[in-house]
């Protein structure tokens, strides 16, 4: 009768020992995993392909970013607040702004329609992939529509060529601009 006790008193002491710990860290230290006959998880890390792969794409992005600024000031742009400015000055500044982005993307991608059909007909979807089109309006459910009328053809970066890195900081898109007087 003395060893059951002692049994249970052990255990209801092993129980305590683990709620604190849990309660204390938010995880069972390596000699409570133990004397549970459990092992501790290694810590879950990205793998380094998946994690280089996810660098990649943002440095991408920013250096695009960063061209676009450079060559048509598209950040300046949107991060302005323009709604105190007239229309017909703000549609001048866009018409600047869209020449100096479009070729700056013109020059470093080559972009295709993802369909590619005059806007506001019907086309046949085809063998579009589920991921290539959006449905609007009334889709039925449970079935893929075999087409509709195209509201936006999408596109697609057939091939990208963007300019070398420079090695300099991949956020930094704009260094600030100071005049000496």
């Amino acid at each position: 009768m003395l060893a059951f006790a002692g049994t249970k008193l052990r255990k209801l002491s092993l129980a305590v020992r683990c709620f604190l710990a849990i309660l204390r860290t938010g995880r069972l230290d390596g000699g409570l995993a133990a004397e549970l006959g459990l092992e501790e998880p290694a810590p879950r890390r990205p793998a380094p392909i998946e994690r280089e792969r996810t660098e990649r794409a943002a440095e991408g992005a920013l250096r695009i970013l960063g061209l676009l600024q450079r060559e048509g000031r598209l950040v300046d742009f949107l991060m302005e607040d323009i709604s105190a400015y007239p229309d017909d000055q703000v549609g001048a500044a866009v018409r600047d702004v869209h020449r100096e982005c479009a070729a700056a993307l013109r020059r470093c991608l080559r972009l295709v329609p993802v369909i590619d059909g005059v806007e506001g007909t019907y086309v046949r979807l085809g063998s579009a992939g589920e991921a290539e089109v959006r449905f609007l309006g009334n889709v039925p459910l449970g079935a893929r529509p075999e087409g509709g009328i195209l509201r936006h053809k999408g596109w697609r970066a057939a091939s990208i060529e963007l300019p070398p890195a420079t090695g300099e900081d991949p956020t930094l898109l704009a260094p600030a601009e100071v005049e000496v007087e």
